[in-house]
Order: C-alpha cells, then sequence, then structure tokens
C-alpha cells in the first residue's frame, strides 16, 4: 500500500467560520470527561503510592496495575462491538457505575485496614474491564457533540492536562496528608460524576444494524483497522512504547520520584505533566497542521523529558523535575489532540467505535507486559537505568513515527461546506486506504 501526496484542499474550500463548540451536549460531555479523566488520573497514584506506603513494593503495584491494563487490553475490542450495536452512551454509564462501586470497596478495604493482594487485583482487573466497556465510545461521541471534532479534541486534551495536573497532586496529598481510604473516595465520586452528565446528554437517532453477529461484526472492525497502514503503523511503534515506557513509567517513576523528593512529590510530578498537556491541548486547538500525524510526532520528541527526568530525579532539584515532566506533557497532549481528529476524521460513523476499540486495544496491550516485568527488571538493572532506558526508546518511537511514510505523508480529512470534517483522505490515497464510504454530518 502507498500513499500519494498530491497538492492539498484549496484555500477557497475551507469555511471562513467554524461552528459553535460550547452546546448544551458539548457541555455536559466535557463535564462527564473531565470527571471520568480525574479519576483516571487519581486512580494510578493513589494505588501506588497507597502500596509503597503499607509495604506492598514495586513487583506487588507492578502486578495490580497489570490486572488493570490486562482486562482492559483483552476486552476493549468486544466495548467497541457493544457500542455500536447498543449505543455507546448507556455503556458508559454502566461502566462509571461499576467503576464508582469497585473504588467504593477499596476506599472501604483500606480503611478497615490492610487489604489482601489478591483482592487488589481482583478489584484493579474488574476495573480494567468496566473501562474497556467505557473508553471505546469516547471517540464515537465526540462527532455526536461537536461539529468541530479538531477543537473539541483540543479542549478535552486539556481537560486531560488539567485532570491529569490536579488528580495526582490531589491523590498524593490525599494519602500522604489524610488516608488512602479517602483518596479511593473521592476517586469513586468522579466516576458518579462522569455517569450523571452523560446521562444527561440529548442525542439524536443513533442508526444500529444489529443484523451481523458479534464475530461478523469484529471482522468488519478489524478489516477496517487493517486496511489503513497509517493507522497499524501507530500501533506496532506504540507496542515498543507500551512495554519499555508506558508500562514502568508508573511504578518505577513513583518509586524513583519518592525516593528522591517523598511521598507527595510523585503526585506534584504528574501534576506537572497534566500542566504541559494543557498547554499542549491550547497549542493544537490554534494549529493545524496540514499532514496532523507529521506534526503530532514532531511534538512527539518532547515526551522522553518524562522518563528522562524521573531516572534523573536523585541528582534533579524538584523544580528542574517538574519541568522536565511539564515539557513531556506538552508534547504527548499535541501528537494525542492530532491522532484522536485524524481517527474521528478518516474512519466511518457507524464503524468508529470497532476500529477505536482495536486501536486502543493494539496500543495498550503491552503496557501490561512492561507494568509486570518493571519490579523484576528493576531487581536486575535498577530503577534509574530503566527509566532512562525508557528516555532512549521513546526518542526511537517519535522518530519511527516520522520515518514510516503513510503517518508522515497523511493529509488532514477534506473539510465539507458545514464545516465537519469527510472521513475521506483528502487528497485521495491510492486502494487500500480511506476508500469506505463518507459518512452524513
Amino acid at each position: 500500500m502507498t500513499d500519494s501526496a498530491s497538492a492539498p484542499t484549496p484555500a477557497s474550500a475551507v469555511p471562513s467560520s467554524r461552528p459553535p463548540l460550547w452546546t448544551r451536549n458539548f457541555t455536559l460531555y466535557f463535564t462527564a470527561r473531565i470527571a471520568s479523566l480525574l479519576g483516571d488520573a487519581m486512580l494510578p497514584v493513589a494505588l501506588s503510592v497507597a502500596m509503597l506506603t503499607f509495604g506492598y513494593g514495586v513487583s506487588a503495584v507492578g502486578y495490580a496495575l497489570g490486572a488493570w491494563m490486562g482486562a482492559f487490553a483483552l476486552f476493549v475490542v468486544f466495548g467497541g462491538v457493544l457500542a455500536d450495536q447498543v449505543h455507546p452512551r448507556p455503556l458508559m454509564i454502566a461502566a462509571d457505575a461499576v467503576r464508582c462501586a469497585l473504588i467504593g470497596a477499596t476506599a472501604f478495604a483500606f480503611a478497615i485496614g490492610r487489604p489482601e493482594l489478591w483482592f487488589i487485583i481482583c478489584v484493579t482487573a474488574l476495573g480494567g474491564l468496566a473501562t474497556a466497556m467505557f473508553q471505546p465510545g469516547v471517540n464515537g461521541l465526540v462527532p455526536k457533540v461537536a461539529a468541530d471534532p479538531q477543537s473539541a479534541n483540543g479542549v478535552l486534551r486539556v481537560a486531560q492536562g488539567i485532570s491529569t495536573m490536579a488528580g495526582p497532586a490531589l491523590a498524593g496529598l490525599l494519602v500522604a496528608a489524610a488516608s488512602p481510604a479517602l483518596a479511593f473516595a473521592v476517586t469513586a465520586g468522579t466516576f458518579a460524576a462522569s455517569g450523571l452528565s452523560l446521562l444527561a446528554l440529548r442525542l439524536g437517532a443513533y442508526e444500529i444494524d444489529r443484523s451481523a453477529s458479534t464475530l461478523e461484526n469484529l471482522k468488519t472492525g478489524w478489516y477496517e483497522f487493517r486496511s489503513r497502514s497509517w493507522l497499524w503503523a501507530v500501533v506496532l511503534i506504540w507496542w515498543v512504547l507500551g512495554v519499555f515506557v508506558w508500562g514502568p513509567i508508573v511504578p518505577l517513576g513513583a518509586a524513583s520520584v519518592t525516593g528522591a523528593h517523598g511521598v507527595a512529590a510523585f503526585g506534584y510530578a504528574e501534576g506537572a505533566f497534566g500542566a504541559g498537556c494543557v498547554l499542549g491541548g491550547l497549542a493544537a486547538i490554534r494549529i493545524r497542521p496540514a499532514r496532523p500525524l507529521f506534526g503530532g510526532a514532531v511534538a512527539m520528541f518532547l515526551f522522553p523529558m518524562m522518563p528522562l527526568s524521573a531516572g534523573l530525579a536523585p541528582d534533579l532539584g524538584l523544580p528542574v523535575l517538574l519541568l522536565g515532566y511539564a515539557v513531556s506533557g506538552s508534547g504527548w497532549a499535541f501528537w494525542g489532540v492530532q491522532w484522536a481528529t485524524t481517527v474521528q476524521t478518516q474512519i466511518p460513523e457507524d464503524r468508529l467505535n470497532r476500529v477505536s476499540a482495536y486501536e486502543i486495544a493494539g496500543s495498550i496491550l503491552a503496557v501490561p507486559l512492561g507494568q509486570v516485568i518493571a519490579g523484576p527488571a528493576s531487581s536486575l538493572v535498577g530503577i534509574h537505568e530503566l527509566l532512562l532506558l525508557a528516555a532512549l526508546i521513546s526518542t526511537g518511537c517519535a522518530a519511527a513515527l516520522i520515518a514510516t511514510a503513510p503517518i508522515r505523508r497523511l493529509r488532514r480529512a477534506k473539510p465539507v461546506a458545514d464545516g465537519s470534517p469527510s472521513p475521506r483522505l483528502w487528497p485521495p490515497t491510492t486502494e487500500g486506504e480511506g476508500t469506505c464510504p463518507s459518512r452524513t454530518a
């Protein structure tokens, strides 16, 4: 498969004004996302710091986080099929209810004593399963609540940055100054707020084809996924990033940063990463590269600053450490907006949830492996050495994104008259790339 590189869309074809963003539905969706993202950001930090405080060790933290991510990776594809067959919103509301109950049970367990490791692993595995039902609908709902996906994704990335900034710091402070039980109770409340906001959405009719079996739907999603070389090429690169960077970064980063600067410092560092995400998201609202994945890949060269700063934590002052995390977050957020918008505008609406599920599963399937091996590997090699290796590998992944032609050459979806994007590539690609029929706005 090859990707052509014809002339870009004439400026006259691009609408001069953009549709309004802050409608009632988008405001509710934004509230749901910022609440859910806050919980997502609080949970791994609260769990990691609480388990280290209670003496479980780095390996146990890796097992707990790996159980969550493993269950998520195994079932997210089925979540995508269900989202297309049922509707993403009720599935997301149910998932929020389950996560609220599970984290509430964890809060109670830590309130009455030191819970057994098997209990923590079971709760995190069930939480990962619930999140697998929730996550595919995140992409699918964006085109339904916003007419301008680029602006919507930029604002949502800012929300993620704010949540990533506030969530870890809040979790670290609650664990250090109050108790793990309170940190988990607040986390449970964020999922309740997310579910209630989603429940208040007013969405139009959703065309659902239930004639196909689950297996046929899985095959359709797989065809849509594999027929786009830019899509599966990014996922392959993310496999490497998952094993060597995203898998080890939380347990190893928590051990390195807290060991050098105290229990609350890891929350501050993750908060600084969130602050960088805010800046990156704001930049992505304004900067719209003609080749979005290439622009995002350039920004990804900033991401290695997080594992580098964590690896050098004993030699860095806390302000320099936080600056490194912030710079990393800005690059990560800019890439994330370009990636989310590309997926949402290049995939037909009736298959978006399934394709998103394959993309999510493929992107994070290697993360549990990295989380599980982080503890044993750190015993053999060393925590700081592994983090420095992660910085080097993440730099190589950014270079691989730019070096891969389908990723580098992919152009923004052609705008249509009302300002919403068409799912076709522009200029048109060759056979096998983006050949699905356009969806209506």
